[in-house]
């Protein structure tokens, strides 16, 4: 299997100075996936904005994983909801347009 499109977790906590055990809870609380392989464990490099976003929140702010969880569960209430809204805009728009 490549793995050109996975970051090792070992790297990104030494890069990052983050500890291992943070990237478990995270892969246990859902919010990350962490692949295993036969070279170690890995994290897709599609998630390496959200688990910095993760890490500076944890270790910035000092939010804990449960907040972390609760931030991003409402942060993707919000975007679904702002994306709702210019749906409905555009169909009010066409209606009005019409008229």
């Amino acid at each position: 299997m490549a793995t050109s499109h996975l970051i090792s977790a070992d790297e990104f906590c030494t890069h990052h100075k983050v500890e291992y055990s943070f990237i478990n809870s995270l892969n246990e609380f859902g919010l990350i996936e962490i692949t295993t392989l036969e070279q170690g464990r890995f994290i897709e490099a599609e998630s390496l904005t959200e688990l910095e976003k993760y890490a500076r929140l944890h270790y910035d702010l000092e939010i804990n994983l449960e907040g972390i969880e609760a931030i991003t569960f409402l942060l993707e209430k919000v975007k679904n909801l702002q994306n709702e809204i210019n749906l409905l805009k555009n169909k009010l728009r066409l209606y009005e347009g019409t008229e």
